[in-house]
């Protein structure tokens, strides 16, 4: 979640000026057919560590009043190209929509509320995969267009970021206050219900390989590596076996890639787990830091040649 800025269409015809809604306002009892469904969304790691509370008090308090499953990525686990974590709610449509605004109500308080200041408008951007997302926009935007007439929020779908190998997902981000926001939510989640394709696509909140590094493990955490099904011919090819190799420090960053990306594109396209030691953690006798991989040997094989061809020319100079 994020405040507002300027430049977003608060609704169709750009206008800010929306009478003054009252806040809080969860969804009242609907007609909703009885279909379990999910929504994914972003937030800050403070934010998270709000929604969650000590020991867990938040998360499950949320859960019983709404009677939908709550859960989040890792601390370390970001939506490519960000630095939020995926918070993921499932459960019967009215029930998911209760635990969003439980969770918008409570960040909107503690994050966004100044005493005595008026409704603040703030952005929550939906994960949403490319595929379902025709669904929301409709031929030539009619569609988009009903959504922020009914609730008055500003919606804006992202372009697919083809930058990072095995994203599929866009952010719909969702600008206005928190009357207006469950309004739109509720909306675009009654849209994706009806689409298969989006039903079918409910996984773990957080189903992209992770980007960070410093000890974190770089798996391909549900996405399936070009190797990871590969049949071999014998079960030893099939076994899984670790191996560590080591990287000169200085050159670590070029196997890591800008924002992670190299590391990210090996491990996806392997299908081998990766793990880069913390600064300082050499190789006995060395100053070359360990990488650690892990998978079948096909896939630590792919992966070896992989971060050889990012280091070997430097190496060689």
């Amino acid at each position: 979640m994020e405040g507002a800025d300027s430049g977003f269409a608060a609704s169709a015809d750009g206008s800010q000026n929306q009478s003054p809604s009252p806040r809080k306002s969860p969804p009242s009892p609907t007609d909703h057919e009885e279909k379990t469904t999910h929504i994914k969304f972003l937030l800050s790691n403070a934010e998270a560590g709000s929604v969650i509370g000590k020991g867990g008090s938040t998360i499950n308090d949320f859960q019983t009043q709404s009677g939908a499953r709550i859960q989040l990525s890792r601390n370390f686990e970001f939506f490519p190209g960000t630095s939020d974590r995926i918070v993921m709610v499932s459960g019967l449509i009215d029930d998911v929509l209760k635990a969003v605004d439980l969770i918008l109500s409570k960040l909107l308080d503690e994050f966004y509320v100044e005493e005595g200041g008026e409704d603040p408008r703030f952005k929550v951007r939906l994960v949403v995969p490319n595929g379902c997302c025709g669904g929301i926009i409709g031929k030539g935007g009619s569609i988009i267009k009903s959504l922020i007439e009914d609730s008055h929020a500003g919606i804006k779908i992202s372009p697919l970021d083809n930058s990072y190998p095995g994203l599929y997902d866009r952010l719909v981000t969702v600008n206005g206050t928190l009357r207006e926001q469950m309004r739109a939510i509720e909306l675009i989640l009654l849209k994706l219900a009806e689409d298969l394709h989006y039903v079918q696509s409910v996984s773990a909140p957080f189903p992209y390989p992770v980007v960070g590094y410093n000890g974190m493990n770089y798996a391909s955490n549900g996405v399936g590596g070009k190797f990871q099904n590969a049949r071999s011919q014998n079960k030893q090819e099939e076994r899984s076996n670790s191996v560590t190799i080591g990287v000169a420090d200085e050159h670590i960053g070029l196997v890591v890639g800008r924002g992670g990306r190299n590391i990210f594109e090996i491990s996806q396209l392997s299908g081998a787990r990766i793990k880069i030691s913390e600064r300082g953690d050499f190789m006995s006798g060395t100053s070359d830091r360990k990488v650690t991989i892990t998978g079948t040997q096909r896939a630590i094989r792919a992966a070896e040649a992989m971060i050889s061809r990012k280091v070997s020319p430097v190496s060689e100079r």
